[in-house]
């Protein structure tokens, strides 16, 4: 393989290793973490809206059990913790690796067949080291703790990233769309209905 197409194709192999790595750990942060914090917020909720009772209105109910439904999605997800965090730990491994063999390769000027047939261990394992299943919108954590956490320098030297097509989730980017499609929709019918009143109004 070239030296150039062998690079990137390094770079390429680390970028997915490391994305994968860190949905594993998003996946079991959000198991670990969320239970407890959406716990906390509703008990003080409820502790405010003993003391205002302006908080105590259908929609902040509906807000509640929705959190409420959320931890038991959540829950239920508890018994694949451990296998979220061991194979994030192992997928990092295969991560750092592909750290050195991209060193590694950048220094050779020979043959780089070796080089090669390291790659194509790690991808072998890399390949049987995923877990098929992942808590809902982990994929979005996941994006914050690679683009914003992890060390991505050597990666992008070989395999540059977009911010609108790598860095933000193409399912964001899509509810975005949404809710602004909602929100515009929602504010016209308040426009036309104030409209309709105002000129009911000025006929009278």
């Amino acid at each position: 393989m070239e030296k150039n197409n062998l690079l990137k194709h390094i770079a390429e192999t680390g970028y997915n290793v490391g994305y994968s790595a860190k949905l594993h750990f998003a996946s079991f942060e959000m198991i670990e973490k969320l239970p407890g914090l959406i716990s906390f917020v509703s008990t003080a909720f409820g502790i405010y809206a003993l003391a205002f009772s302006q908080l105590s209105t259908k929609f902040m109910s509906c807000t509640l059990l929705v959190l409420g439904l959320i931890g038991l999605y959540i829950t239920m997800k508890n018994g694949e913790k451990a296998n979220y965090e061991e194979k994030g730990i192992l997928l990092t491994n295969l991560f750092n690796e592909l750290k050195h063999l991209l060193s590694e390769a950048e220094k050779t000027s020979s043959d780089s067949s070796l080089i090669t047939s390291k790659l194509q261990d790690i991808e072998s394992r890399y390949n049987t080291s995923c877990a098929s299943h992942h808590v809902m919108f982990a994929s979005w954590f996941a994006h914050y703790k690679f683009f914003w956490e992890q060390q991505t320098s050597w990666i992008e030297k070989h395999r540059s990233f977009g911010f609108f097509r790598d860095k933000v989730p193409l399912t964001l980017w899509f509810s975005l769309i949404v809710l602004v499609i909602l929100t515009t929709f929602h504010y016209t019918s308040l426009l036309g209905v104030f409209c309709h009143h105002l000129n009911n109004n000025c006929g009278n």
